[in-house]
């Protein structure tokens, strides 16, 4: 499967952008599918996943409330609503997918669940 991430851009504090992600080679409903972003010297984070059986969602901690992961079959894409922007959400945002298998809960945090990657698109918040 392969994945190609967009949407990202500029926006200021407080505001919104919307991500998506095409998934191609593949029916978007056979995949568990994730959102993760890194900034500049920091460790790639969890942000949202959501599992092939819906309607198991998942959050990172910083994001809950304010960001929000769907899954469009109709355009065979994944998308990442983000609401209420703040300038600590400024990364490279990927997004990943679980090709095989149904994990547990907890390996949806964890990036080497994820056996696809999307090339990631940048998110800048200024305050």
């Amino acid at each position: 499967v392969q994945l190609q991430a967009s949407g990202g851009g500029t926006a200021q504090a407080g505001g919104s952008l919307r991500l998506s992600c095409s998934v191609s080679g593949g029916t978007l409903s056979n995949y568990g599918l994730g959102w993760f972003r890194q900034a500049p010297g920091k460790e790639r984070e969890f942000v949202a996943a959501m599992r092939r059986n819906a309607p198991g969602t998942y959050y990172g901690d910083s994001v809950k409330g304010r960001f929000t992961i769907s899954r469009d079959r109709a355009n065979n894409a994944v998308h990442l609503q983000m609401n209420s922007l703040k300038p600590e959400d400024t990364a490279v945002y990927y997004c990943a997918a679980v090709a095989t298998g149904n994990p547990i809960s907890s390996a949806y945090f964890r990036s080497s669940t994820y056996s696809s990657w999307g090339q990631g698109t940048q998110v800048t918040v200024s305050s």
